[in-house]
């Protein structure tokens, strides 16, 4: 007779009830501080409420964020499936940003159907490209991916610079940028689109690739839990040995995933350089695939949690702005505090309070039984 299977917390305590005790520890600890500089905590979290969602244009701008941290926050919950830590979002997002500013540059004046079809084909390629090598250097030859997915993003800043300066900077000026992009190549911002409609809202950066985030979210779900290819990414990432065993080569699907992992954060190029920016400059990823790591921890490397931890970092970004302004003892570096606590609770201690709070619930069940 074999023993009975241990018992489990629900599901939704680890997918929902452990992030939400993070987070609210995060934010405690950061009303502790914002108290301790003679603030009130309860009036910064309104006003960084309204910042993020209180009229149209902040709500504009939270979701302008959101979207790149979806893109960069797939693109690492997509290599923790297969047991791979990308740090190179950062580089993958520069990368892309340079294949879609290459387009826009020489398609000036084509079909617009076309010039998205082309760019977004140029984001997916140079932020596949750029990860590939890792990935053949962790498959092939040892190397461990986080290692040198945080060297290529150096690399990729490096390269983004001389390019830049030297080749694509527009003549007669300083400032390291090519030159604006012809309008045809440009993506519609989102007002622009309700007015389409009749509806009349205020600018904001917001614009057409936040559809093709959310499109992309859809697409992970089906790769990851509806291909076969998924299947292998989930097998190498939980047991490389029983994976070739399966006749799964780990090789191979190492570099399959860093590949999908590099295309999805060269879409931040498309939101950035043809939704917002129009021009090819430097340092427009702005630290985005670095959230996108806590993103992907906070939101369980699921599509649904990592737009829902988008979200909250989009609010706080867009929010932090507004409470900077509104409060100016609660400085810039103030609110990066709590982003970074943010972080800190999602991610290096997300494993603080699961234990105890997966033992009340299998002591609840066993008690019921």
């Amino acid at each position: 007779m074999t023993d009975a299977a241990p018992t489990q917390a629900p599901r939704w305590v680890n997918l929902a009830l452990v992030p939400a005790v993070n987070l609210l520890i995060a934010f405690l600890i950061s009303g502790l501080i914002i108290t301790a500089i003679g603030e009130d905590p309860f009036k910064a979290l309104k006003f960084l409420l309204i910042g993020a969602f209180g009229y149209p244009e902040a709500t504009g701008f939270t979701l302008y964020y959101t979207t790149n941290f979806i893109f960069t926050g797939l693109a690492v919950a997509v290599a923790f499936h297969c047991g791979l830590f990308n740090i190179g979002g950062e580089g993958q997002a520069y990368l892309g940003g340079l294949g879609v500013g290459l387009i826009c540059l020489n398609m000036g004046g084509w079909p617009f159907p076309l010039v998205l079809l082309v760019s977004i084909a140029a984001a997916m390629a140079f932020g596949a490209g750029w990860a590939l090598i890792p990935a053949y250097l962790q498959a092939k030859r040892g190397s461990h991916i986080v290692i040198t997915t945080i060297m290529f993003n150096f690399i990729a800043s490096a390269l983004m610079t001389y390019l830049m300066v030297e080749v694509l900077i527009k003549p007669g000026q300083q400032s390291p940028e090519s030159r604006e992009f012809e309008a045809n190549t440009w993506l519609p911002f989102m007002h622009e689109m309700l007015q389409w409609i009749g509806i009349e809202v205020s600018s904001s950066p917001l614009n057409f690739s936040f559809f093709m985030a959310l499109v992309c979210s859809l697409l992970v779900w089906i790769f990851i839990w509806q291909t076969r290819w998924g299947y292998e990414i989930r097998t190498v990432g939980q047991n490389p040995t029983a994976a070739v065993y399966a006749g799964i080569s780990p090789a191979r699907t190492i570099m399959l995933t860093m590949c999908v992992s590099g295309a999805l954060a060269g879409f931040v190029g498309i939101n950035e350089i043809m939704g917002v920016q129009h021009r090819l400059l430097l340092d427009f990823t702005g630290g985005y695939g670095f959230v996108g790591i806590a993103v992907a921890l906070m939101g369980r490397n699921h599509p649904i949690g990592v737009f829902l931890a988008a979200l909250l970092f989009g609010a706080l970004y867009q929010g932090g702005t507004e409470l900077s302004f509104e409060m100016p003892t609660i400085t810039r570096h103030m609110v990066v505090v709590i982003q970074g606590l943010v972080i800190l609770f999602s991610g290096a201690l997300e494993h603080m309070f699961r234990p105890r709070i997966e033992s009340f619930f299998v002591r609840r069940a066993e008690a019921a039984e």
